[in-house]
């Protein structure tokens, strides 16, 4: 803020305390009338001298409110990515562990079907009926392991899948909720750091216009007691 902005502010609320002081009381009440299109006048014209770091800091919020407002919905956005690519991983092996086993029932069943074609053709033969019932039992025994493996298998591959997938989702949201906290941070940190710096250049624009105000006080009681040597000293 120049010196002429300083004198010209000073000049200003001067004449709005002025008006106050003067303005035609209101019978019966503390109130008073004063000049409504002058008044507006002379605070848009304050308005217009006022520090140019006013506007400054408004934005400075208003950047910090824009910074935050985008961190929280990156972070939201990578937790619900997280979460879609999670259940896709979910549903992809719960698919892979149906088929197989399906693969598993069919191969079962062709094996059993085998088997009781042997058995039909060895028990059709004088003689062997004992060879093709135990050849008939080792069969289906050994569909039913198989069918028993492949379940197994099948149920080993979903629950890893899905272990795999809900670990990689707790990554992904702690990664998301780890950007986010910094974005936060450094927009907080940027917002301090500009506002601090605001305040102190409005410190000293106002140390400055109080010495401008103190230095005007001094000449208006210089010009109204030329002669006073005691003027100051009782101001």
């Amino acid at each position: 803020m120049t010196d002429q902005s300083l004198r010209r502010t000073d000049e200003l609320l001067s004449e709005l305390v002025e008006l106050v002081e003067t303005a035609r009381t209101v019978p019966m009440s503390s109130s008073c009338v004063l000049p409504r299109e002058r008044v507006l006048d002379l605070l848009d014209e304050l308005r217009e001298t006022m520090p140019p770091e006013m506007d400054e800091s408004r934005r400075v919020i208003a950047k910090k409110d824009a910074l935050l407002h985008d961190a929280h919905e990156e972070a939201a956005a990578a937790r619900e990515g997280a979460v879609r690519e999670a259940a896709t991983i979910v549903a992809d092996a719960q698919q892979r562990a149906d088929e197989l086993a399906r693969d598993a029932e069919v191969r079962a069943h062709e094996i059993v079907q085998a088997g009781r074609d042997e058995h039909a053709h060895l028990v059709s033969a004088t003689g062997v009926h004992q060879a093709a019932a135990e050849a008939a039992a080792a069969l289906r025994a050994e569909a039913e392991g198989f069918h028993a493996e492949a379940h197994e298998a099948a149920d080993r591959y979903d629950a890893d899948t899905r272990a795999e997938a809900e670990q990689y989702a707790r990554g992904a949201r702690d990664d998301a909720d780890r950007y986010a906290a910094k974005l936060t941070s450094d927009a907080e940190d940027y917002a301090d750091r500009t506002l601090a710096e605001l305040a102190a250049t409005l410190q000293r624009s106002a140390a400055t216009a109080e010495q401008g105000r103190s230095a005007l006080a001094q000449r208006r009681v210089q010009s109204a007691f030329p002669e006073d040597p005691n003027a100051l000293t009782s101001e």
